[in-house]
């Protein structure tokens, strides 16, 4: 069976190139990128792939099974007709299943809102192909947090406006392995899956950077409006306001969902306890 990969020079699907290449053989994946150069380093094959050039798609397409789609990058409008000529182009091109990597999050009345909608409406898009489908809805990356851990170190504490909210977390290294059973078993076929390890406080969160970095951070919870300008001030309007939305859906409770990952991965996310014992350092 030919799995192909979208967005492949991307983080995350780089990691579902890696863990499905590990669980099939490198023959077996195919990676697509919109610059493919981008996405040599991988090691198996690789094909042009431009959510905005359809017939590209299709020509890239030809010959796989199964299709990885990782969700895009564009506004919120732009996403569900690039979504829509991936989805269209595998149809042509014979694949006979979609896996799409969705998101979890408040679906109404906050700033991150739009994209939770425009991932339902591509959910619904490939419910509605007549190809077989899974859809993995992502909880929030851990990683950018580790990746911040000098700004928070040098601060003394984490700061946003996810207040006393839980948050489903997971890593990219969890979800490629996810994805990866998930485009190579047909039971998964027809379900839809949250994916994350176990939900987290922004405080929990703070002791476990703490112990895995040697310091001493504690929370501080803001408002939704001082956060947006914080974040704005930092990273720019669009993707200011985006975060802020994400920390208010937190707060709100809406990233505090009922985990599948063991039904889809076939074995348990990986406790945090043992992901911050691997950092420590």
């Amino acid at each position: 069976m030919k799995i192909a990969v979208t967005a492949a020079s991307g983080q995350l699907g780089a990691a579902i190139v890696k863990a499905t290449v590990a669980l099939t053989s490198k023959q077996d994946v195919i990676a697509l990128a919109r610059t493919p150069s981008k996405a040599e380093h991988l090691d198996v094959e690789v094909r042009a792939g431009d959510y905005n050039q359809p017939e590209q798609l299709e020509q890239s397409l030809q010959s796989v099974d199964a299709l990885l789609l990782v969700s895009g990058m564009d506004a919120p409008d732009k996403r569900i007709g690039q979504h829509r000529n991936v989805i269209n182009a595998a149809k042509k091109a014979g694949v006979k299943k979609i896996v799409y990597t969705s998101v979890q999050g408040a679906e109404e009345n906050t700033a991150f809102s739009p994209v939770i909608q425009s991932n339902r409406q591509t959910e619904q898009d490939l419910k509605d192909s007549g190809l077989a489908w899974v859809i993995g809805r992502n909880g929030i990356y851990i990683e950018p947090d580790i990746e911040y851990i000098e700004n928070y170190k040098k601060a003394g504490t984490i700061t946003n406006c996810a207040g006393d909210g839980k948050c489903g977390y997971t890593s990219r290294g969890e979800l490629g392995y996810a994805y990866a059973k998930m485009l190579s078993e047909d039971k998964h076929n027809g379900q839809t899956y949250n994916l994350h390890g176990q939900s987290l406080t922004q405080y929990q969160l703070a002791d476990y950077l703490s112990q895995a970095f040697d310091t001493d951070l504690s929370y501080q919870p803001m408002s939704v409006e001082d956060y947006r300008k914080d974040r704005i001030e930092e990273l720019g309007d669009f993707i200011g306001t985006v975060i802020a939305g994400i920390y208010q859906g937190i707060a709100e409770g809406k990233s505090d969902n009922p985990s599948h990952y063991a039904q889809a991965a076939g074995r348990e996310h990986i406790s945090w306890q043992d992901y911050f014992n691997k950092l420590k350092r």
